[in-house]
């Protein structure tokens, strides 16, 4: 897998407890596993939401409404002159 160095600030106390409890030749995998952990929790929780808005009720309402909508706009007008 390809590779791209880059650089983050880090609060000196997450720093501090980074060097201590992580060996150098062990930090850039282990940071890469955190943000992969942290971004996969973070789309399970998007998936998850869009999940139970799918299910509202509400939202159900809403989308039925658009459905009327978008079938009764006309189609655009093909003759207009260009600007």
């Amino acid at each position: 897998m390809a590779a791209r160095k880059m650089t983050f600030t880090f609060p000196e106390p997450l720093a501090n407890e980074l060097l201590k409890s992580v060996p150098s030749r062990d930090r850039s995998r282990y940071v890469a596993e955190a943000l992969i952990a942290k971004l996969r929790q973070r789309n399970d929780l998007l998936a998850s939401a869009c999940d139970e808005a799918n299910r509202n009720e509400d939202v159900l309402e809403i989308e039925k409404d658009f459905d009327l909508i978008s079938a009764d706009i006309a189609e655009p007008r093909n003759d207009a002159k260009a600007r």
